[in-house]
């Protein structure tokens, strides 16, 4: 399980990061476990405690977060909850960079690696592959284009608009999967998402 933001540095100061608090994830992980399943979670920066029952790996960056998700295989379950930053500054200075006059100040970023991509194209390939997707608009038309692309099993949707979601205790989420169903959950707490989820997972597993 994939949980919480990435930070990709600038300077030894600032980043680039996201509102993600790993709440969602960190209950993922946790559900998982207490359905007696051996969890490795790999954490961006959160303030949210470690779950019981989890190993918990800790990185800082996409790189970091895709290097421990390959170490962790081969698994039978890929949750890819975390908010991965798209994007990462080119070059990163060594040293704090200061204003020099008014003079805008232009930052070049390159594409970081694809996490949810990478797993669900993986020759070690868990059975089941579930994405996250956070969207602010058209986020049904934007969710299966990215099942369609990413090539995973199941795509989480969440609408983050107007400041809902990261950080808060509750959640509402559409269920796609590969097979064309796409399913709305009133909503609920994080931890009752987690584990309706994992009852999912279980369904799917003993079929």
């Amino acid at each position: 399980v994939t949980s919480g933001p990435t930070f990709e540095p600038l300077d030894p100061v600032r980043f680039l990061g996201n509102r993600s608090s790993g709440k969602q994830g960190h209950a993922i992980a946790e559900a998982l476990a207490l359905a007696g399943a051996q969890v490795t979670l790999v954490s961006g920066p959160v303030s949210e405690p470690p779950p019981r029952f989890v190993e918990t790996v800790r990185i800082g960056t996409a790189q970091e977060m895709l290097d421990a998700c390959l170490k962790a295989l081969p698994v039978d379950i890929a949750v890819c909850a975390a908010a991965v930053a798209d994007f990462r500054p080119e070059d990163v200075a060594d040293k704090k960079i200061k204003k020099s006059g008014k003079d805008p100040m232009t930052v070049k970023l390159v594409q970081n690696p694809d996490i949810l991509a990478t797993l669900s194209q993986s020759n070690q390939r868990p059975k089941l592959v579930v994405g996250f997707a956070a969207e602010t608009n058209d986020g049904m038309e934007n969710a299966k284009a990215k099942l369609a692309k990413k090539g995973c099993d199941w795509l989480v949707l969440n609408d983050v608009g107007g400041g809902k979601v990261f950080g808060q205790e509750n959640n509402i989420i559409t269920l796609l999967k590969q097979n064309g169903s796409a399913e709305t959950w009133p909503e609920m707490g994080k931890r009752e998402v987690a584990r309706g989820l994992v009852a999912e997972m279980a369904k799917l597993l003993k079929a």
